[in-house]
């Protein structure tokens, strides 16, 4: 009896409990199915659609050729202008992106026709557009390195990331029922596949194989990127791999169109690897240098940061850091697990045997060359300033005189006078220096000198009370 009254009692417990669990789950069920309809595209993939689509923009002949190669000229001047919205122009009507899709593709659907077309119209792509900014900077009378080229000499892990997120958005906007344009045309300008093309041109014609090789490597990081989004999205999208009536032939295209994925997929995460560790190990250095590499009275002018051979180098001038306060960053940078590996190198302008500075000869006249530019801007916009307030002051003095109308009251008053000019005389006693109103007069030749005395200290006179002016000086030339 006692048993049963007790099991009675738990059971509204339970209920409870049971209640709970029961509304708990069906909001989980609620969040899952509201998350599935926010973030599913499956429902509104049209795979036919997008193949045919991507199929049709890999083929770079007639206008698509004419196009890519005015875009070029257009890229090719905005950055030799190092003119932004000129360069974003070009990559909204440039045809770029249509090889780089098609290699993903068809690497995902075995299509190995297809990925022949791709490779074989990238290749075109990519001589036509290096041959035309090759050929507009040739004949360029402006060779300057402008900061838009020179930001496409060299990759950052920040130019994979836009890769891999702008090939993710590009292929999922191409699969839509309905493709979004504008997308598109914010992947193009994301992904910036033409400026390094552009720049490819421009080494080559400058002869720097350097700035060559490096904006080359920019752009094959994009492409494989690009592509590489392609062929993980078709594949999670379950896109129809391509039917081969030979079940052996289709099998074996699948094993090369694997071979391709791998081949590409490994040198792809190496290199984002090494990009992501490289910038890591800039960023700590620039971040330890800046919060660890202090010392009262001494001053950071310049850093290095070797991430292939693990070296930091700080160049300091004014008091000499002891060497056990540099023994101590040491011991501080080796705790930073990114930098644990690597070597400070501390410069000064001194070493402790008493040498000469360490200080190269490069940063030494940098400096030098610093404090002369900002010198001369300095003196160069006080004697602006001094003559700009000079003229204005001399503008309010003469009150915007009408030098026509002196000359013709001139004339009447005084036919002596044969001519008459005027300037601003700037003088000095070497104390200050004044600019003064100054009137020459030339004097008929029977004018005799009594006269000439007399009437010019009569003119500057009259000027001065016409003009309202204390300081004026009025000069017989003759």
């Amino acid at each position: 009896m006692e048993n049963r009254n007790k099991s009675e009692a738990a059971k509204p417990e339970e209920t409870i409990m049971d209640n709970e669990y029961t509304h708990a789950t069906g909001i989980w069920h609620s969040f899952r199915a509201f998350m599935s309809e926010l973030l599913d595209i499956r429902q509104d993939t049209d795979r036919e659609a997008t193949v045919e689509a991507i199929k049709k923009d890999i083929s770079f002949k007639g206008h698509n050729a004419w196009i890519l190669i005015f875009s070029i000229f257009v890229a090719s001047i905005g950055l030799n202008v190092g003119s932004t919205a000129v360069v974003i122009g070009a990559m909204l009507i440039s045809p770029l992106m249509g090889p780089i899709v098609g290699v993903g593709l068809s690497v995902a659907i075995n299509d190995v026709d297809t990925l022949k077309k791709s490779f074989i119209n990238l290749g075109v792509m990519v001589g036509l557009s290096v041959l035309t900014a090759y050929i507009y900077f040739l004949i360029s009378p402006v060779k300057e390195e402008t900061p838009e080229l020179i930001a496409r000499t060299y990759p950052t892990i920040l130019d994979v990331l836009v890769a891999i997120f702008g090939g993710l958005a590009l292929i999922v906007a191409k699969t839509k029922k309905g493709t979004i344009a504008s997308v598109i045309f914010g992947v193009a300008i994301a992904t910036a596949l033409m400026p390094p093309l552009c720049t490819v041109g421009y080494g080559l014609a400058i002869g720097n194989m350097a700035y060559a090789g490096g904006a080359i490597y920019l752009f094959s990081i994009n492409a494989v990127f690009i592509a590489l989004s392609t062929f993980v999205v078709s594949k999670l999208l379950d896109f129809p791999l391509v039917k081969y009536a030979n079940s052996k032939h289709r099998k074996r295209i699948a094993q090369i169109a694997s071979i391709i994925a791998i081949i590409v997929m490994i040198p792809s995460v190496i290199l984002f690897v090494n990009l992501l560790q490289k910038q890591v190990f800039e960023t700590k250095s620039r971040e330890f240098i800046s919060e660890v590499v202090r010392y009262s009275g001494a001053e950071t002018i310049k850093t290095n940061q070797d991430y292939h051979n693990k070296k930091i180098e700080v160049y300091l001038i004014g008091i000499s850091v002891p060497q056990a306060t540099i023994e101590t960053w040491r011991e501080q940078m080796k705790e930073m697990e990114a930098l644990k590996e690597s070597t400070l190198i501390i410069h000064q302008g001194a070493s402790q045997n008493g040498d000469l500075a360490l200080l190269s000869t490069q940063v030494r006249s940098g400096i030098l060359e610093d404090l002369y530019i900002k010198n001369q801007e300095v003196i160069e916009n006080k004697d602006a300033r001094i003559s700009l307030l000079e003229n204005e002051l001399l503008k309010y003095k003469l009150g915007d005189f009408s030098f026509k109308e002196i000359s013709q009251e001139v004339k009447v008053n005084y036919e002596n006078v044969e001519t008459l000019s005027f300037a601003n005389m700037i003088s000095t006693n070497f104390s200050k220096i004044d600019t003064i109103p100054t009137f020459n007069i030339t004097w008929k030749n029977n004018v005799v000198n009594r006269i000439k005395k007399a009437e010019t200290k009569k003119i500057q006179n009259w000027l001065a009370l016409r003009l309202k002016l204390d300081t004026l000086a009025v000069k017989s030339m003759n």
